[in-house]
This record gives structure tokens, C-alpha cells and sequence, in this order.
């Protein structure tokens, strides 16, 4: 079984358009899945867009009330690991509702996973013209700020959003952390942080470099380079604290 978690905060343009080619992609994969989408209080049509999409696809919809990207990052793989049968056969793959992760980029993910692969983590390329320019900006300043701490031996891009975990890795980070939080942070912080937790559980860890699109998009990014960078150095500076320097 494969788990798609989706964050969703006010992403009424796009996640239905992300829906629609994630169910069209898997209807050519010989794979059963379930859609988790974690509505993070949306005060847009988000919830009515999902709506439709319960008739055609496994989809639960869990949320509502404004937690924040971690925590609903945190509830969705929480959720499921308790529905797996088989942990060691079944995987989350997170991806954003926004449209930047590609449901045509799923397959390759899911072969390194069968390929024996307990994380895999897409990475974005080096440098792209379509990259909007606050996130360039932060591209630039991320591993300055962040590579003196914490890293991840193979993986060049802590932040990328577009991950897949091997059930067992989230039920031993679960068993780990208990009722505490299994990520911290916001945004790429965030992202980075349950890397660096769920690496140490994995046998194996993949890359494979996959570009976001950014032109289907229909909001301003958020991204804030300089005080996202600050947010990263935080980060970083308390992942050295709590000895997360990994080498998967």
C-alpha cells in the first residue's frame, strides 16, 4: 500500500488538479494506494474542492483546525502508520498540494522503494531558470547555513519536499519520539528535520533528481528567503545540539 500525504493549507486552485493526475497516474500502476490530505484550517474552497473526489478515489481528509506544516506533516504519518498491515511493505510518500510536486514523478520513487530503498528523497536540481526568485534566493543560502551542523551522507537536498519513507521508518521514529512531536520547524526547516530524525532508522537511503514545476502554481510563493534562512540557522544550530549529524 502506498500512503500519498498531502499538507494542504488554502490550496483550493491546485489540489484538485493534483488529485486528478495522481489518480490518472495510478491507473496505469498495478499499485493500491490511499490519498491522506491534512486540511491545516483552509479558509478558501479547499474542503469543497476535495469534496468530488471521495466518489472517485481512496481519500480521507483529516484536520481542519490550523496545526501548522509540521504538525500536519506529523498527523499524516502518524495516520499512516496505524492503518499499514504491512510496514515493511507499504510507504508514505509525501508531496505538496501546491502542484510543485509532480504525481508523474510518483513511479520513479516507488521502483527505488521496490529496489529496497527505505527513504527516498527527490531532489531538486542545482539550478533552474522556472525556480521562482525567492526561492532561488533561499536555494543559495540554505547550505551555507545549514551544512556546518547537519547532514545527511548521500543526500545533497535537506529540504526537498517530495520524500518517501518505508512504513517501519515511520513506526520506528513513532516508537522513538512517542507522543512527541516527530518533526519540529516550519517550511524547509521542517522538511530537513524529519529527514535527519528518519534517516538513522533507514537501511538504505536513494536520491533521484526530479524538477519541481512551479508554473502551475496559481499563489505568490511564501518562501521569505532572509528570514527563512535565519529560521534554517536556528534549525540547524539546535539539530548540532541534539546530535543529528547523520550518516545514512
Amino acid at each position: 500500500m502506498l500512503y500519498f500525504c498531502i499538507p494542504t493549507y488554502n490550496e483550493a486552485p491546485t489540489i484538485g488538479l493534483l488529485l486528478w493526475r495522481l489518480r490518472k497516474v495510478f491507473q496505469e500502476q498495478p499499485r493500491e494506494y490511499e490519498v491522506l490530505v491534512y486540511d491545516d484550517g483552509s479558509t478558501d474552497a479547499t474542503v469543497e474542492t476535495l469534496e468530488p473526489y471521495h466518489k472517485v478515489m481512496p481519500l480521507t481528509v483529516l484536520g481542519g483546525a490550523r496545526v501548522g506544516y509540521a504538525a500536519a506533516v506529523d498527523a499524516l504519518c502518524r495516520e499512516a502508520s496505524r492503518r499499514t498491515r504491512y510496514p515493511r511493505r507499504d510507504a508514505v510518500i509525501l508531496l505538496q498540494a501546491d502542484f510543485t510536486d509532480q504525481p508523474e514523478h510518483l513511479p520513479e520513487l516507488v521502483k527505488r522503494f521496490d529496489g529496497g530503498a527505505d527513504i527516498v528523497v527527490a531532489e531538486r536540481p542545482a539550478d533552474s531558470s522556472s525556480v521562482p526568485a525567492q526561492v532561488r534566493s533561499l536555494r543559495r543560502l540554505a547550505p551555507w547555513v545549514v551544512r556546518p551542523f547537519v547532514r545527511v551522507a548521500g543526500v545533497r537536498d535537506l529540504f526537498a519536499t517530495l520524500r518517501l519513507f518505508r512504513v517501519s521508518v515511520i513506526r520506528d521514529l513513532i516508537k522513538e519520539h512517542g507522543e512527541s512531536p516527530l518533526l519540529a520547524g516550519e517550511g524547509w526547516s521542517a522538511n530537513a528535520d524529519l529527514l535527519l530524525r528518519a534517516a538513522p532508522h533507514a537501511r538504505r537511503v536513494e536520491t533521484v533528481e526530479l524538477a519541481p514545476r512551479y508554473d502551475v502554481r496559481e499563489r505568490p510563493s511564501r518562501i521569505r528567503p532572509w528570514s527563512d534562512a535565519m529560521t534554517l540557522l536556528r534549525f540547524a544550530r539546535g539539530a548540532r545540539g541534539r546530535g543529528a549529524r547523520v550518516h545514512a
